[in-house]
């Protein structure tokens, strides 16, 4: 029972040090059009927006872009950071049937 609980403890600080690490992944989505490139960690914080200036005289495309590029960055950075938590898991948990259905 103590080597469960050692393992369940060394899982929890591969966890802690995976979500740091995250900090220093960034992603970057370019829109369709490539008129905008956000760039975001995999802990799905936005780092930059970067807008071409011809966005700027049509605020309804401006908004609609933004829209569409931040929810695709998101989700791959959301791909990215479920992956890498799940992988930190998985080696620290103890080999017990089963678990592998609660990585995914």
């Amino acid at each position: 029972m103590m080597g469960m609980m050692g393992k369940l403890k060394e899982a929890k600080e591969k966890v802690r040090a995976t979500k740091e690490r995250m900090n220093t992944i960034e992603l970057r989505e370019v829109s369709e059009d490539k008129n905008i490139t956000v760039t975001l960690t995999a802990n799905r914080e936005i780092k930059t927006i970067q807008l071409d200036d011809s966005l700027l005289s049509d605020k309804s495309q401006l908004e609609i872009s933004l829209v569409n590029t931040l929810n695709k960055a998101i989700k791959k950075a959301g791909e990215v950071h479920d992956t890498e938590l799940a992988a930190a898991a998985k080696d620290g948990l103890p080999n017990i049937p089963g678990m592998e259905a609660f990585l995914k």
